[in-house]
């Protein structure tokens, strides 16, 4: 055996192995409590199959149908499209035992432009919970586990954040666990030129992610969107008095303030995820049960981080960065 075939030959055997850890879509199940699961789907619009799409679109809805008369959500995954799917992800919150779903929240990935070039920005999401389970804590779960993944399976790169809420303990989630996020109440809270970039590229062509309509204004001082309940999120719209309060009443004042909640407006907060970020995550919101397999979890991706170049270079039948592939059975 030449030293050429040889080296295929190992290739090839080792190629298959890190096949395993070689998938580029998170599809992850992990306990996050004593009698939950946690499954996190990425891009299930283009990974998954039919019957196990069915399957997830009817979790949420089944979630929805708890919160919201049926029919009340026109937009996004509640329409079982491929496409509004494909940029989505979920993160579905089940009991163990039975396999009831309780909880989700739909993120999405928007491309954004800053400084001339596409920036990848994280939206929060759609957040859902079955009203019997509200105050088991899901709350650091359903917004920040996944961002969290993301981050580690991205090299520990910052990643802008963005958030759409009227809610005030959403809100003040977002400023505790974020870094540089705006607006806020925070003192330290300040409007830099990559928030108003961002902010102005989410209006211009991402306000169907968040049910937004084209009537709905904008106030870049203050990054209040005004009469925001028009384009399909239209039941989701609250007073303030039936929206949830932080236990920080520094964030209560600030919604009241600045939101007109007849009118129906939404604060949009941009900030991001990064190391600082990363440490309040995981000493505040992640339940000391959660730490094995959220270790477990973030190993993997960052070792996925590590492996996926090694087995796009092993499989030779497609073309990876300037390598070509082989065509039939040369030397």
């Amino acid at each position: 055996m030449t030293i050429v075939a040889a080296a295929r030959r190992i290739r090839d055997n080792v190629g298959f192995w890190l096949t395993a850890l070689g998938q580029e879509a998170m599809d992850l199940s992990l306990r996050t409590h004593a009698d939950l699961r946690t499954r996190i789907v990425e891009s299930p619009g283009t990974t998954l199959d039919d019957a196990a799409l069915a399957a997830l679109v009817t979790d949420l809805r089944t979630i929805a149908s708890k919160t919201l008369p049926a029919g009340d959500l026109t937009y996004g995954i509640f329409s079982g499209q491929r496409d509004a799917l494909a940029r989505a992800i979920i993160t579905l919150v089940s009991e163990e035992a039975s396999g009831r779903p309780i909880a989700f929240n739909a993120l999405a990935v928007m491309q954004v432009e800053r400084d001339g070039e596409t920036q990848q920005v994280i939206h929060l999401g759609l957040v859902m919970v079955d009203p019997d389970v509200r105050g088991k804590g899901l709350s650091g779960v359903l917004y920040g586990l996944t961002t969290l993944l993301l981050f580690v399976r991205d090299g520990l790169r910052p990643k802008w954040i963005s958030n759409v809420t009227q809610v005030p303990a959403v809100a003040g989630m977002v400023c505790e666990t974020f870094s540089d996020v705006y607006p806020s109440p925070l003192l330290q809270a300040r409007q830099s030129f990559d928030h108003l970039q961002l902010a102005r590229g989410i209006m211009r062509a991402h306000r169907a992610v968040f049910g937004v309509g084209d009537e709905a204004g904008f106030d870049e001082t203050r990054f209040v969107i005004t009469n925001a309940y028009t384009g399909g999120s239209d039941a989701l719209k609250k007073s303030f008095e039936v929206a949830s309060k932080h236990r920080d009443e520094q964030y209560n004042a600030f919604c009241a303030r600045e939101l007109d909640y007849a009118r129906g407006d939404d604060v949009l907060q941009i900030g991001r995820i990064d190391l600082a970020g990363a440490r309040r995550y995981v000493t505040r919101e992640v339940p000391s049960g959660s730490l094995p397999a959220l270790l477990a979890a973030s190993t993997v991706l960052a070792l996925q981080r590590l492996v996926l170049p090694l087995v796009h270079w092993m499989d030779d039948t497609r073309t990876y960065g300037i390598l070509r592939p082989r065509r039939g059975g040369g030397r």
